[in-house]
């Protein structure tokens, strides 16, 4: 794993989006993070549901900022990623009067006036790994992976090449609502209409909720549907690896003892820890990701460096980043944060998170 010991360690996760050369040099980020007054700044972050380990890394990431920048900080998620679960967790913390709300939207549209009354009352927010698609105007920055148009491309070629771009394959999701997925999957269509692809097909798109006994339940339906199924594509921590024990206690992945016509590829979007036991033993050869814990980092300097007034978000322009880059915010007010890794039995072992 890329190791940081602070924020400003952002190193080359940070060369997507910036515009010069990133310095190693030590800067004002390290200022602690104050109100006007002097105040300590009141950071929250809002993951989509407690219990995703995904989610995990990407607070460490803000935890450790915390340190680094002197903000107080706390951590409030709803139990389940329903579209509208966020809303109660907001409303609450704009009573609280924080100063940041680092959020991981369940939905690009049915938080908009909550959040418009957060941004109304001075509050900066941050919608980080998930945006409010079409609704960025709602938040202030957007902290994301990488490029929402790459992340569908390179799965439908990781998946492609595993197949041997033939055969069917399903797409198991997270929810109907989540916007990150939605993006991906939409970019995934667009993908499969490359030539390249032609003999691959989409079966069924479904979708587990992000909670382990929905995706395992949607992934042996999919087993039983679908008998010549090949591969399987989750692009959720929580599905994949639930998929991947599914895969696993059916001996029916690519060398298993039930495998028929080469087995059932499985791949998608995770944390090195949550499979490499899978790739071990083979019930997945590969699959990708980026650092959520930088994100979280990123979103975190980004966040208090607004609200102390050190920086001005604005789409389209360059901002002082940490440790003396300079990020660029595209059109739309988003700072992409890295490039995917593709994790396989030849790396896996060298990134803990």
């Amino acid at each position: 794993m890329i190791r940081i010991s602070s924020i400003l360690a952002l190193g080359a996760l940070l060369l997507v989006g910036c515009n010069s050369g990133a310095s190693n040099e030590t800067s004002t980020s390290t200022t602690p993070s104050s109100t006007e007054s002097g105040a300590k700044l009141k950071v929250v972050f809002i993951p989509k549901n407690t219990g995703n380990p995904y989610f995990k890394p990407l607070g460490a990431g803000i935890e450790e900022a915390s340190k680094e920048l002197g903000f107080d900080y706390q951590e409030q998620g709803p139990a389940t990623g329903d579209a509208t679960s966020q809303l109660p967790i907001i409303k609450d913390q704009i009573q609280r009067k924080v100063d940041v709300i680092i959020l991981a939207a369940n939905s690009p549209d049915a938080l908009n006036e909550v959040l418009d009354d957060a941004k109304a009352k001075g509050i900066v927010v941050v919608t980080v790994d998930s945006d409010l698609e079409k609704n960025e105007s709602h938040r202030d920055v957007g902290v994301m992976a990488t490029d929402t148009s790459k992340i569908g491309p390179a799965q439908i070629e990781l998946l492609g090449r595993e197949m041997n771009y033939e055969g069917e394959f399903a797409i198991l999701s997270a929810t109907t609502d989540s916007p990150n997925q939605n993006a991906w999957i939409a970019h995934m269509m667009t993908t499969l209409k490359d030539p390249k692809y032609s003999k691959m097909k989409l079966v069924e798109t479904v979708y587990g909720n992000d909670e382990p006994q929905k995706s395992s339940t949607e992934m042996e339906a999919l087993m039983t549907k679908h008998p010549n199924l090949k591969g399987v594509l989750s692009p959720t921590s929580v599905g994949l690896a639930a998929a991947a024990q599914v895969l696993e206690n059916s001996g029916m992945y690519p060398g298993g003892k039930k495998a028929a016509n080469g087995g059932i590829h499985l791949t998608g979007l995770s944390t090195p820890n949550q499979l490499k036991k899978f790739v071990a033993n083979g019930v997945i050869t590969a699959f990708q990701l980026w650092s959520p814990k930088d994100m979280g980092s990123l979103a975190a300097y980004l966040g208090t460096a607004a609200k102390s007034k050190k920086i001005e978000l604005k789409s389209g322009t360059e901002v002082d980043g940490p440790k003396g880059t300079k990020v660029k915010l595209n059109d739309k007010g988003v700072v992409f944060a890295g490039d995917l890794v593709t994790f396989d039995k030849a790396n896996i072992d060298k990134f803990d998170f």
